[in-house]
């Protein structure tokens, strides 16, 4: 997902879709009828519990990996994150793409483009207002970058990412948690180049939920 004008940077995204896997297996129970999903409310004491064990052990990342986006890992106290909401994990209805331009240039930071798929949209609510996403596929993962009205105030102005394994993502409904909601590489380390959201993944809602993201601190 990541990379520089040389090399791909690939850890962090194993390691997100890894956890989305293990959160989506844990709380993503199938309903009787195949293609569809329900989504359970999770008691909000397991559910930061999980949230926060998930950020632990990415601020660990941070500071050990030898790709880690952090100049000074010494001084580096840990990301910073919206409080736990469920009311940002919800339930979306998937409408797979079936225009003729399935396959999509995306622009990266650096200039450079990158080729995804674009596999479906999402149609959902969140505090009470419809928004719609578009997915796309990359390497295996099916990548959700969007902005939002905190974007460039709380959050990274130039968005953030939800990943998940491509093998998670069946049917015609898929739960999308906000609260897993990161920053790319590049927020921190503008030697990294990340990849832009497409114009129609800009959300009117504000995203109160996932990492934050502090331009003075970082």
């Amino acid at each position: 997902m990541f990379k520089n004008k040389i090399i791909r940077y690939s850890t962090l995204v194993m390691f997100l879709a890894i956890v989305a896997y293990f959160l989506l297996e844990t709380f993503q129970k199938p309903a009787e009828v195949q293609g569809l999903v329900t989504m359970e409310e999770i008691p909000e004491e397991q559910y930061a519990a999980g949230l926060a064990q998930q950020r632990k052990q990415k601020d660990q990342l941070f500071r050990t990996s030898e790709e880690s986006p952090i100049e000074d890992v010494k001084l580096f106290s840990g990301l910073e994150y919206y409080e736990p909401d469920q009311d940002y994990r919800v339930l979306a209805k998937l409408t797979p793409y079936d225009g003729p331009d399935k396959e999509l240039k995306l622009p990266y930071t650096d200039g450079t483009t990158a080729t995804y798929e674009r596999m479906a949209y999402a149609d959902f609510t969140v505090k009470g207002v419809p928004q719609r996403l578009l997915l796309l596929k990359n390497e295996g993962t099916i990548s959700i970058l969007f902005r939002d009205a905190t974007s460039g105030l709380e959050s990274y102005g130039g968005g953030r990412y939800i990943d998940l394994p491509a093998e998670k993502v069946q049917g015609n409904s898929l739960i999308i948690d906000f609260n897993e909601a990161y920053n790319p590489y590049c927020a921190y380390a503008p030697d990294y180049a990340c990849p832009l959201p497409p114009p129609e993944n800009t959300m009117t809602a504000a995203i109160e939920a996932g990492e934050k993201f502090d331009a003075e601190k970082h």
